[in-house]
């Protein structure tokens, strides 16, 4: 009877003994966690859809093949994308003969236009020769007029001499009358060549009064008719090339002063060719090429996106396309969940969360195994509402009567150790988390509850094109 009470009393002690050293870190942990049983596995999923439309050749994956980042899934008929390359690589060769022949008719122009320069400057010599001619001629109208004022004298005096008997002979005076008629005819012939000279300058015949046979305009050279005429034919050649004056009604000078700023050393070789660059027809033609090269790209990539692929690791689901369906561009293919992007979605009461931040550390329970599995895991951050919030249909708190129900805050638990190659989770599946509230919060952000702004690129809020601007311009001489 005595031994049988101590087998008793070491039994017991022994019970003592297994419940405190197996229940210690369970009851512990009771005291030291936060735990919910409203949490779930989450993770990412990539819907997998075509770029083009097409038929289906090859479906290379089914249901459940896990897969890589890049590997192919479907293959669609590349026969017409192929055709439609091969007729952009023509339209390309097409689009750089075209730019060749623009060069090279840009060139011919920009000869053009030289040539009509040196006709413009061919026309104002010609204005300023017929000017020194009217100047000659009218010296020689001048010596003319001094030829017959001596004969006219020379003719008097033969006239005065002939009244006295046998002074001189009526031969002699004759010869006297005679040079002085034609001295006068010298003059009229010189007056006018001088009327000639000034009316082929678009003058009178005759000045003004108070102003001499030789006065012209002294600008004569820059406005008359067949100088403006030059300047009208300069303008029509370099029209075409983008050149234009600031003002019609410029002088030939002004002209040429003016194209000769377009360098600030007024090189001529450096004028021509930014004027060959960024002229009309090449611009036009360089257009049209890289219209062409674009959509030589866009060929490429449409024969490219007959591929489908994957852009994540992970394992496929929901394929629900076969080889001979006709697929549009957009159509959903098949699903690719991530087994590597996975988290935690633990739904703690509000109640819980006073002792909750980022950085906390946590261990998740799951039983998939059949065994007790335990995944480690971080806080690493609160969902911007309640689950009722973000329901498709949320609660109005405002309309009827209320009762203050306890809400649930998702909150976000990323996984530290895990490897999907040993102990895959399955998204969707139950799991139970224990935060560890009491110990000191490690990581990124630690202690917070909201994140930091991430550091994104920025964009304007209100972008604004630019107003056109008219094209600076100027007249090649």
């Amino acid at each position: 009877m005595h031994f049988r009470r101590w087998i008793i009393v070491g039994i017991i002690a022994i019970a003592l003994v297994l419940a405190l050293v197996l229940g210690g870190p369970i009851i512990r942990r009771m005291f030291d966690t936060i735990s919910t049983d409203d949490a779930y596995v989450n993770g990412h999923v990539t819907f997998v859809a075509t770029r083009v439309p097409g038929q289906v050749r090859k479906v290379l994956v089914d249901d459940n093949n896990r897969v890589r980042k890049g590997d192919i899934l479907v293959q669609l008929d590349k026969e017409p994308y192929q055709i439609q390359l091969e007729l952009q690589k023509a339209v390309v060769e097409n689009a750089k003969a075209n730019l060749a022949v623009a060069q090279d008719e840009v060139r011919a122009m920009v000869a053009q236009a030289r040539a009509n320069r040196y006709k413009l400057q061919h026309a104002i010599e010609d204005v300023n020769n017929q000017i020194a001619m009217l100047a000659a001629n009218v010296a020689a109208l001048e010596t003319a007029k001094a030829r017959l004022a001596r004969a006219n004298a020379d003719y008097q005096r033969a006239v005065d001499v002939s009244k006295t008997p046998g002074a001189i002979s009526q031969q002699e005076v004759d010869l006297r009358k005679e040079a002085y008629r034609v001295a006068e005819a010298q003059v009229q012939q010189a007056l006018q060549q001088v009327y000639q000279v000034r009316v082929s300058l678009g003058l009178p015949a005759e000045p003004e009064q108070g102003k001499s046979l030789s006065d012209v305009p002294k600008d004569l050279d820059q406005e008359f008719s067949t100088v403006r005429e030059a300047l009208g034919q300069l303008l029509a050649s370099a029209a075409p090339l983008g050149i234009a004056p600031q003002s019609y009604i410029a002088t030939p000078k002004q002209v040429i002063e003016e194209f000769y700023k377009r360098d600030p050393e007024g090189n001529l070789d450096r004028i021509y060719a930014k004027i060959i660059e960024e002229a009309p027809p090449i611009k036009l033609a360089q257009s049209k090429l890289a219209e062409a090269t674009a959509q030589l790209n866009q060929a490429q990539l449409n024969l490219d996106y007959c591929d489908v692929i994957s852009e994540i690791d992970g394992v496929v689901t929901r394929r629900n396309v076969n080889p001979g369906n006709n697929v549009q561009a957009g159509q959903e293919l098949m699903a690719v969940r991530s087994l590597t992007e996975i988290w935690i979605d633990a739904n703690f009461k509000e109640t819980q969360l006073a002792d909750l931040c980022i950085g906390q550390r946590a261990e998740i329970e799951v039983d998939m195994y059949g065994r007790r599995q335990i995944f480690e895991g971080r806080i690493t951050g609160f969902t911007m509402g309640t689950g009722s919030t973000l329901a498709l249909l949320p609660p109005e708190n405002a309309t009827g009567n209320f009762v203050k129900i306890v809400q649930r805050l998702p909150v976000r638990i990323e996984l530290t150790d895990y490897d999907p190659d040993k102990s895959p989770l399955f998204i969707g599946l139950s799991v139970e988390p224990h935060v560890y509230y009491k110990e000191k919060p490690t990581g990124p952000h630690a202690g917070d509850v909201l994140q930091p702004t991430l550091p994104l690129p920025e964009g304007p809020a209100n972008p604004v094109l630019p107003a056109p601007q008219p094209p600076k311009t100027s007249i090649a001489p």
